[in-house]
């Protein structure tokens, strides 16, 4: 699916694309695990561009409902390809395209737990108490922690341990503000000085997070827009990515 959306998507941004105005400022509707890669992108874009991008960031579902009741974002950058593909159906989106694929990490701050050989033996562990997951009707990083749970049975003996954050961002602070022992997170948080403060464990059994964004058609700033849907691809935008575990 990725071979086939990114020749189509950035022939469409090619031909949208064109000299913007420096000083122009456009919206991103942004899903809280790519809020630090974001910024950077976002800092690099504007210093090349002259085009500042100020971004809100909060679940994708969220931002999905925002959007449907109007608010005037630009652009999109969802946790996962429903959502943007959804917004395309309903007339309120260009052809989205996939810009980034993450991981689902268990991170947690306390050193007794790090020694443990994976995220399993993590959740067998006796001082345990309260496990941090992003919402998962709103948050893709939290349905995929979720199925992670459900695969290895886990989930029936943890259920009650769980601590539910609006998005997979609140999810990790509630573990690295030590309010819960550990928390299911994206692996771009634990890449930050805070996540280096603690440990990760890979969990291999959650799905892939293929993340889409698209072009919203209300908005005023098209070219603006679509220059920074390009610059994702760029080397730059590509070399902040892969610093926070995107591919």
């Amino acid at each position: 699916m990725i071979k086939r959306i990114f020749p189509v998507i950035l022939l469409h941004l090619f031909l949208i694309s064109g000299p913007a105005l420096a000083g122009e400022k456009i919206t991103a509707a942004v899903a809280a695990n790519f809020i630090n890669a974001f910024k950077e992108i976002a800092l690099s874009f504007e210093a090349k561009t002259g085009i500042s991008v100020e971004g809100t960031f909060t679940s994708s579902g969220q931002l999905y409902a925002q959007i449907k009741n109007g608010a005037p974002y630009d652009v999109f950058l969802s946790a996962d390809e429903d959502r943007p593909e959804l917004l395309h159906r309903e007339g309120l989106a260009e052809v989205p395209f996939v810009y980034a694929a993450g991981r689902v990490v268990l991170w947690t701050g306390k050193k007794d737990l790090c020694g443990a050989k994976n995220w399993r033996e993590v959740m067998a562990a006796p001082g345990l108490k309260k496990i941090a997951v992003a919402n998962p009707k709103t948050a893709p990083y939290g349905a995929a922690s979720i199925d992670a749970l459900k695969k290895t049975g886990i989930l029936k003996n943890v259920e009650e341990r769980l601590v539910f954050g609006q998005n997979i961002a609140q999810a990790f602070q509630y573990a690295a503000t030590g309010s819960v022992d550990a928390g299911f997170c994206a692996l771009s948080s634990t890449l930050s000085d805070e996540g280096r403060k603690g440990c990760s464990f890979s969990v291999e059994e959650a799905p892939p997070i293929v993340q889409s964004a698209c072009l919203l058609k209300r908005t005023t700033r098209q070219k603006a827009a679509g220059e920074f849907n390009r610059f994702l691809f760029s080397p730059e935008a590509r070399v902040i990515k892969m610093k926070y575990g995107y591919r």
